[in-house]
């Protein structure tokens, strides 16, 4: 009623309802594609070595170079193979923090230089906690595998990741 009494026309009242229902159908569209954007990420798989005490250890990972691909990392995974991880790549030596929102296993977090020698493990980091967990060195690399695995596997820092990312 308050509408009317500015005495719009009924051409003009159509066309501002008109307008406002475009603009939020356009808003709507672009939340659904940015949401479908999100969840269809995909991930190079590779093949990495962890150098550990004279021995070798083989891990499948799914490769995180892109920014859209370090932002998912394993979010909303429910589990993931016992020999297998995810490696985020950086452009530049750079202090990473990292966060478990909305990753649901728990998480070793190795962090590696540009040589591939782990710097610092922040071992079985609870899923979904919003604390940050950080590099505490300038690192290029970070190696997420399964919590517990670099207990399991005797894995410390000083140990050499083989990757041809990383460099001698």
């Amino acid at each position: 009623m308050t509408i009317l009494s500015f005495r719009l026309s009924r051409p003009v009242l159509f066309l501002f309802i008109f307008i406002n229902t475009i603009l939020m159908t356009d808003f709507s569209f672009a939340n659904d594609s940015q949401q479908q954007k999100v969840t269809h990420i995909t991930f190079e798989l590779e093949e990495l070595s962890i150098l550990s005490k004279g021995q070798s250890h083989r891990f499948d990972v799914e490769v995180a170079q892109s920014f859209e691909q370090r932002a998912r990392g394993l979010m909303f995974r429910r589990e993931m193979p016992e020999k297998n991880g995810m490696l985020f790549l950086f452009e530049n030596n750079q202090m990473v923090t990292m966060w478990m929102e909305n990753t649901y296993i728990p998480l070793d977090i190795i962090f590696l230089n540009r040589k591939g020698m782990i710097t610092h493990i922040a071992k079985s980091v609870v899923p979904e906690s919003r604390d940050y967990i950080h590099s505490r060195v300038p690192v290029v690399s970070v190696l997420e595998v399964n919590g517990g695995v670099t207990d399991d596997l005797d894995i410390q820092v000083g140990d050499i990741i083989e990757h041809p990312f990383f460099t001698e």
